[in-house]
């Protein structure tokens, strides 16, 4: 255990976020994503919500400035104008979290397509269908880094 680090963050989803550049995406999985079969390498974190994950990881994490798009949901199925709560809250942690962004979202195939070329995948038990969230990370300034 670690002060000021995010619980849920486990070493190895710790050390998977630190070692991500500017520009690299991670994706957060839920229950039904096919995480195993996408490519990048996987980080399971069991007993954790997807909205849990992202409070988690955006608590560390910025969100990259420099492109028009940095954070990714699952569209419906069928319904594209459909919003699940969970991407609902997703909105509000990006919001708090990481400020003005708004979660654009991908077509099923489009997303997995997108979810191929991330840095990793972390595997959660969300259940609630369409928890999944690709986020890019952002630079992180000379003023943000501790340094004694």
């Amino acid at each position: 255990m670690l002060k000021g680090i995010h619980p849920v963050l486990s070493p190895d989803l710790l050390r998977a976020i630190a070692r991500m550049g500017h520009g690299d995406d991670i994706v957060i999985a839920d229950a039904n994503f096919p995480s195993s079969t996408m490519g990048p390498d996987v980080i399971r974190a069991d007993g954790v919500t997807a909205t849990e994950m992202a409070e988690a990881i955006l608590t560390h994490m910025p969100l990259d400035t420099f492109v028009p798009e940095t954070a990714w949901r699952m569209e419906v199925v069928g319904d594209p104008g459909a919003m699940p709560e969970v991407c609902v809250e997703f909105q509000e942690i990006v919001s708090r979290r990481a400020g003005d962004f708004r979660i654009a979202q991908l077509e099923r195939f489009a997303f997995y397509e997108h979810a191929r070329k991330a840095a990793y995948i972390v595997a959660t038990t969300e259940f609630r269908l369409y928890g999944n969230l690709i986020l890019k990370k952002g630079v992180v300034h000379p003023h943000e880094v501790y340094r004694g």
